[in-house]
């Protein structure tokens, strides 16, 4: 079940950061470097939450302790605070160069991770 659970994760993350590079990929060819570059912070702004919990996870899963519900909403509330805290600070920090839709596009992208595996058949 460890691994099976730990293989899971890592699938996860990997499809997110796939689905980020594509959304990033696409808004490169629509709007040049700086849409791909906003695109790919905007990936980053959901993705580097979902590594930290997802680290978090797996260092729970292989240290033998029990997972606890308590334990998981913390962490689930604490990745999207992180989240959150990166959306403002961007938008607190524009100054002009960043591509609002691919930005949006890059977090959707990543949102979705998901749909990748689903159509892969690799869904944990």
């Amino acid at each position: 079940m460890t691994q099976r659970a730990a293989r899971g994760i890592v699938r996860t993350l990997g499809a997110q950061a796939v689905m980020g590079v594509v959304v990033a990929a696409v808004a490169w060819a629509v709007g040049g470097h700086t849409a791909a570059l906003s695109a790919l912070l905007g990936a980053a702004v959901y993705w580097v939450p979902n590594a930290l919990f997802a680290l978090r996870l797996l260092m729970r899963l292989f240290s033998g302790k029990t997972a606890t519900v308590g334990a998981f909403f913390i962490g689930e509330m604490l990745k999207l605070g992180t989240a959150l805290v990166l959306l403002v600070g961007v938008a607190w920090l524009d100054t002009g160069w960043l591509v609002w839709l691919a930005f949006l596009a890059g977090l959707l992208g990543v949102l979705k991770g998901y749909v990748l595996l689903l159509a892969l058949g690799k869904l944990p």
